[in-house]
């Protein structure tokens, strides 16, 4: 996906978790919660987080656009947000407990806006991989040294998308939660960084079908955490975005 990223609070979700966000120092005026909500509010596709049945916390953390600024995929945090790329070791940060949930606009194949490019159809892959990207994101090595972190980073981020691009192989499990009460199979790993897990969401035709490329709207739905569990974990449209600025 050629996308670029809008920081809402700290955290990541996207291939690029460090971008900064021009738009909201473009506007120093508005609140920075303000500012985080309305890229989520100009998507053209449902966000997805945790179900009520979990109760506590959730943030915003960012969205990715295309270049012609359309909305193509975000998260949304649950739990403690984790430290990004630590400089020193932090006892705390092994304790955190978080979930973060990524939805993807389902699209199909298509031009890139400039017209000079193709850009490709997102996928359950997509999800996997803007999952994978983030949970990496936030698990430096607490005693690695500076200088090597750039060089764990590349292996690891191209590792993720290998394993992202290959999801039926054996370090894939299939694990079957609730989106929007329906159950749905999910791809999922473990590592000792955490948990990373990727599937679709219903079309809105309801027909129960997953939201393929192009078709009637749907979004893949990825997940990463630590900390707290996926099993039993359950997934549900989001009715009001706002509502998780703190």
């Amino acid at each position: 996906m050629e996308t670029t990223s809008r920081v809402g609070a700290q955290g990541a979700g996207t291939a690029d978790a460090s971008a900064v966000d021009a738009a909201a120092q473009d506007a120093p005026g508005v609140p920075a919660d303000r500012r985080a909500a309305d890229g989520y509010l100009q998507a053209s596709f449902p966000w997805y987080g945790l179900d009520e049945a979990y109760t506590g916390p959730r943030w915003l953390m960012q969205v990715g656009t295309a270049a012609d600024g359309t909305v193509e995929h975000g998260a949304t945090g649950h739990g403690e947000e984790p430290t990004l790329r630590s400089e020193r070791a932090d006892p705390h940060a092994a304790k955190q407990r978080f979930a973060v949930v990524v939805t993807v606009a389902s699209r199909p194949g298509r031009r890139s806006a400039d017209g000079t490019g193709v850009l490709e159809a997102t996928s359950v892959s997509s999800a996997a991989w803007l999952a994978g990207s983030g949970l990496l994101s936030c698990t430096w090595p607490a005693q690695m040294e500076r200088a090597l972190r750039q060089d764990w980073l590349d292996q690891q981020t191209a590792l993720a998308w290998e394993l992202a691009d290959h999801l039926d192989d054996s370090a894939w499990s299939t694990l079957s939660l609730p989106v929007d009460g329906v159950p749905t199979d999910f791809r999922y790993r473990e590592s000792e960084y955490g948990w990373v897990l990727a599937g679709s969401a219903a079309d809105e035709r309801g027909d129960g079908r997953p939201g393929a490329a192009g078709a009637g709207g749907g979004v893949h739905i990825g997940a990463y955490g630590r900390g707290m569990s996926a099993y039993g974990m359950g997934f549900s449209v989001i009715k009001d975005i706002t509502a998780y600025r703190g």
